[in-house]
């Protein structure tokens, strides 16, 4: 097995070549942005939902707050002592997803596109990133251009990317940062020093962001301490680099501590690291504390670390890779394991595994993983073209009639075709199902349309209703039903919105109707297919109102 030398990254990256690929590439990358995106405009997920909220808010000149509750981990984790609506937002996720949509609501006003439109943008640079990668490390051309193609459609990944949501920041700027860490490490000090700027950004878009940092750490400190030098970072390019990255999230971390008295409100309860069970993260009852964390057990919480770290490699493998294109990534990074160029990226991914696998083993199945995973994208289909053309390599040589050229670009052309049809097929499916729970939730507001502006929700997702009907409200915790209660009492709620696909346990008896607490009427109404009702299954979803006072005649018989 040959090595790859390091080499100087002073050159051009094209040299006298046009930049027509790369527009190209980024023209194709916006179009299946802009095209998903059309085909379901608006936010279909709590993530999404809480960006485009806060962001409006921001339009609105009332900064960072927010009127709804979409997780009790915004406010300690706990049922708080003096329960309040507004509150200060982003206790849990980073601004940089919301700010970028300021400019274009104020623009184009608070519709779903200026909400989607920058990130369409944002997320299409990932697909000429690729490419320029791919050219930078030797790969190729065609090899290049078919990294840059399957990064414009990346498999399951796809419809997210029309999302205003952080995927579509954290792909370009995660993947640049490493390639820019990887430059600096084969002698350009002006690209080390830019990284620290771009992981900086990442950061903002990511918590976990700050993970890009430890390549960048790891390239310096074995500069500065290993003789003889392994490149030519130096020192001033070194605290150079921290400090754009400290310049960049230091306002933002003082400000979490100023509002919050913390760099990490959400995780500060121990609601986000000490679960055992995702049902916990939206509890307000059960214990999630270090110690309770560590009495489940060795046994369990061996096994739950194992399973994340397993998710978390199905989710790369299945997600990204659509299956077909993992083998040839693997092929790609042992033919390439000593490549300092991809230094960068295998210790961003060692400990991006290494971290959802020990910390956020509970969390990886829900999202968690393949955000941050992003970043690796345009790097990994690097190395699957890489690999593809080792692989073809290695069966012609085997096969005398084989052309190499020919074989090499009959197999790639493939493989991007397999790409790109299944990314089309898990898209359509993905879209489909938001439009379902669109359409469904669309319905149930429909009981809402007399109720005063002030009236409070307690629903699944409350970001989604506040999107929807602009009444805030809090997310139904997951706990008993006098838990329940006890919330909805705290903050005053007037309506419960029930969803057969997101009730949580104690009240699905209500929807099935097997149950009816003395503080919520008889449904107001039901959303139900003809079918189901014949069949005697639970409505798809129901709204009720919420009476703490006898005089509420709403709940009356």
């Amino acid at each position: 097995m040959s090595v790859t030398r390091r080499q100087s990254h002073s050159r051009p990256l094209l040299d006298c070549t046009a930049p027509m690929i790369p527009l190209t590439l980024f023209g194709i990358a916006f179009a299946v942005r802009a095209i998903v995106g059309m085909a379901f405009a608006d936010p279909a997920y709590p993530d999404s939902f809480y960006y485009v909220n806060v962001a409006r808010q921001l339009t609105e000149g009332n900064g960072f707050q927010v009127d709804y509750i979409w997780n009790f981990v915004d406010v300690g984790g706990v049922l708080p002592a003096d329960p309040q609506l507004p509150i200060p937002a982003n206790a849990h996720w980073m601004p940089l997803a919301t700010v970028v949509q300021v400019p274009f609501i104020s623009l184009l006003g608070p519709t779903a596109v200026a909400s989607a439109l920058p990130f369409w943008m944002a997320g299409a640079a990932a697909a000429p990133l690729a490419f320029l990668i791919g050219v930078d490390v030797g790969a190729g051309r065609g090899a290049a251009l078919a990294a840059g193609l399957v990064t414009a459609a990346p498999g399951a990944v796809t419809p997210f990317l029309s999302q205003p949501d952080n995927f579509s920041l954290f792909m370009p700027l995660g993947a640049l940062a490493l390639w820019l860490c990887a430059r600096g490490i084969g002698g350009d000090r002006r690209a080390f020093i830019l990284g620290g700027l771009i992981a900086g950004l990442a950061t903002l878009a990511r918590n976990d962001g700050v993970l890009l940092g430890v390549p960048f750490a790891l390239a310096a400190a074995v500069d500065l301490l290993r003789r003889p030098r392994l490149s030519r970072i130096g020192l001033g390019a070194a605290i150079a680099c921290a400090g754009l990255f400290v310049l960049v999230v230091g306002p933002w971390l003082l400000r979490q501590i100023e509002v919050f008295g913390t760099i990490s409100p959400s995780a500060a309860s121990g609601r986000i690291l000490w679960i055992a069970d995702y049902r916990q993260l939206y509890s307000v009852s059960s214990e999630t504390t270090f110690t309770s964390f560590l009495a489940q057990g060795a046994g369990p919480l061996l096994q739950s670390r194992i399973e994340g770290l397993a998710a978390a490699i199905s989710i790369f493998v299945l997600w990204p890779l659509v299956a077909v294109l993992a083998p040839f990534a693997a092929v790609g990074a042992w033919r390439r394991r000593r490549d300092a160029r991809f230094a960068p990226f295998f210790v961003y991914a060692a400990a991006l595994f290494a971290l959802s696998g020990l910390l956020f083993a509970v969390h990886v199945p829900h999202g968690t993983f393949i955000h941050s995973a992003v970043a690796l994208l345009p790097h990994t289909y690097v190395l699957v073209f890489i690999g593809l053309a080792g692989v073809v390599g290695w069966i012609a040589r085997r096969r005398r009639k084989w052309d190499v050229r020919q074989a090499t670009m009959v197999f790639t052309a493939g493989a991007v075709g397999i790409a790109l049809l299944a990314a089309g097929l898990r898209t359509a499916l993905t879209v489909g199902v938001w439009q379902d729970e669109l359409q469904l939730r669309t319905e149930v507001v429909r009981g809402l349309d007399d109720a005063p502006p002030g009236d409070l929700l307690m629903s699944p997702d409350a970001g989604a209703y506040r999107y929807l009907t602009g009444h805030g409200g809090i997310v139904t915790p997951d706990d008993p039903l006098e838990v329940i209660e006890g919330a909805a009492r705290a903050y005053g709620v007037r309506w419960l919105i029930l969803e057969r696909n997101h009730t949580v346990g104690a009240l699905a008896p209500v929807l099935l109707g097997q149950a009816s607490p003395p503080w919520l009427s008889a449904p107001v109404l039901e959303v139900r297919a003809a079918e189901a009702a014949a069949a005697g299954v639970s409505p798809a979803a129901a709204l009720y109102a919420v009476c703490f006072s006898p005089a509420d005649e709403r709940c009356d018989p």
